[in-house]
């Protein structure tokens, strides 16, 4: 199926085609909030601040309707094998699913065993959280390092800094980049006799994470001996032998699936983080959240759908205006490494050149996904964003009550920057000296969350992953599979063995001979 093809395009293009140059205030009627609004599950969406009517609206829900994104969504949540490249089922959403309707993987229901998974993971979290896990010295954990990168990282990080509000008295770090900078500072922040480090990583082979783990293993050996590992190291991987022989009990290792992709695995026991630094009721309640944005995508006509609304936004400006990048600024601090979750999750699914019947595309797909927390990014890259010559859609993100802040002005002050920035990019400000002239008409999508809480962070992160599908979709690629990854991998093995050659490195290009030969020369 090539999208462009389709007549439902056809027709959004030829509409398109007499609108394009109209301002966003044109097509404010009576009924525009009502047409581009919606609450749920206590968020408020405005799509208001768009450069479309309701008519090109429609037109773009015609053409989710003949590309059968419905019929795609039912093959998605059924367990199908969606992603044909690696030949999996996509079932993120049965880690969530708050009923025991069977899911069949290979014709076996995952539903026992995802339940027998949670309260395994139940009993490790309720053990560390109370006190009860000693460490080798016979102390109770203080301090949990979580090793995993890429969605082993990003996705427990962002929640748990997301739900601070929320936090127990455990002290929770990220290990992630091979830098070892961050391993440094680490072992100078922590206590090992209090410390229970999580390896996530479902081979137990990736070279960052295996890397940090066994530089801190070895450091255990040396001052407590090898019975020390089983005390404070757990681990998330499907490789259970190999766990064993790192040390780690057997009744400590945690499954993952290959029906869970890597940036979706913040609802698998790759998220053990979370229900640490949060509780395991509080991370029930960010899986319930995610099971009511699941349902309403399930089953929402898509007219209705906040999901695919979202996703035909993106196709809009990318294949019909040419805008190539869209911001995500949460003004709120508790949401600052949501825009970095949301780069992996967007821009590893939809990066893609090939469509689902493995031609070249000949249309453009993934955007370049960016953006800081507000105030902060008023500070640094709203010029461009106002007065520059490339237009980047932005989503502003919030809450509308902060009930723990001892600061309730402050709060004020935030939200109206804003709301603020919102009108502004879409009003402008025309004034006969150029250089202070705003030209407006800069789209916009407003997301105000009631309060930051496990439920609504569960419904906003479900939004955007299946906003993120939806585009895959109607772009016909693969957003689950990630072979663009595997190139440099490869070659970075290849040139770590060349750091130990004497000799002149010949085998490459002329300027990556230089570059090995150049570290060579480090003393």
């Amino acid at each position: 199926m090539k999208p462009v093809e389709l007549e439902s395009w056809k027709h959004v293009v030829a509409y398109f085609e007499t609108i394009k140059d109209k301002r966003i205030t044109d097509f404010f009627t009576e009924d525009r909030l009502k047409d581009f609004s919606f609450e749920f599950n206590d968020i408020f969406f405005d799509f208001s601040k768009h450069r479309l009517d309701k008519h090109l609206l429609d037109l773009l829900i015609d053409f989710a309707y003949e590309m059968a994104t419905q019929k795609a969504i039912e093959d998605m949540f059924s367990g199908k094998i969606i992603n044909k490249t690696e030949n999996r089922a996509v079932l993120h959403t049965a880690l969530r699913q708050q009923t025991d309707e069977p899911i069949l993987v290979n014709g076996e229901d995952i539903i026992p065993m995802i339940r027998e998974t949670d309260k395994k993971l139940k009993k490790f979290v309720d053990k560390v959280t109370s006190g009860q896990w000693l460490g080798y010295t016979g102390k109770p954990i203080t301090d949990i390092v979580n090793i995993g990168i890429g969605g082993s990282d990003l996705g427990p990080k962002m929640v748990v800094q997301a739900l601070n509000d929320f936090r127990n008295d455990l002290n929770i770090h990220f290990l992630s980049n091979i830098d070892p900078f961050y391993l440094d500072r680490l072992l100078d922040e922590i206590d090992l006799e209090t410390t229970l480090f999580i390896v996530v990583s479902k081979s137990f082979s990736t070279q960052e994470t295996l890397t940090n783990a066994k530089s801190i293993q070895q450091i255990y050996i040396e001052k407590f001996g090898e019975e020390a590992i089983a005390k404070h190291f757990a681990t998330v991987s499907t490789k259970v032998n190999k766990a064993k022989a790192f040390g780690i009990h057997p009744d400590n290792v945690f499954p993952m699936w290959d029906w869970v992709g890597g940036r979706y695995s913040l609802w698998s026991p790759a998220g053990i983080a979370i229900p640490l630094a949060v509780g395991y009721d509080n991370y029930k309640k960010l899986k319930e959240g995610a099971f009511k944005m699941d349902q309403h995508f399930k089953t929402a006509p898509l007219h209705q759908n906040l999901p695919v609304r979202a996703a035909l936004l993106t196709v809009l400006y990318n294949n019909l205006y040419q805008f190539e990048t869209e911001a995500y600024i949460p003004y709120a601090d508790k949401l600052k490494f949501l825009p970095d979750f949301l780069q992996q999750l967007m821009m590893e699914s939809n990066g893609k050149s090939v469509t689902l019947d493995n031609e070249k595309v000949n249309w453009q797909t993934g955007n370049i996904v960016w953006g800081n927390v507000g105030t902060n990014s008023q500070h640094s890259f709203f010029q461009l964003l106002h007065q520059g010559t490339k237009i980047v859609p932005v989503n502003f993100i919030a809450e509308k009550a902060n009930k723990t802040t001892k600061f309730p002005k402050n709060h004020k002050i935030l939200l109206a920057n804003m709301i603020a920035q919102s009108e502004a990019l879409m009003i402008g400000e025309t004034n006969e000296i150029s250089y202070k002239n705003f030209e407006g008409n800069r789209p916009s999508t407003t997301i105000l969350l009631n309060e930051i809480t496990p439920e609504s962070i569960g419904s906003l992160l479900a939004y955007f992953e299946h906003k993120t599908f939806t585009e895959a979709w109607l772009w016909q690629i693969n957003a689950f599979d990630q072979f663009g990854v595997e190139l440099g991998k490869k070659l970075a093995l290849n040139i770590l063995y060349e750091f130990n050659d004497k000799e002149i490195i010949k085998s490459h290009d002329v300027s990556t001979n230089h570059l090995i030969d150049f570290v060579k020369e480090t003393k």
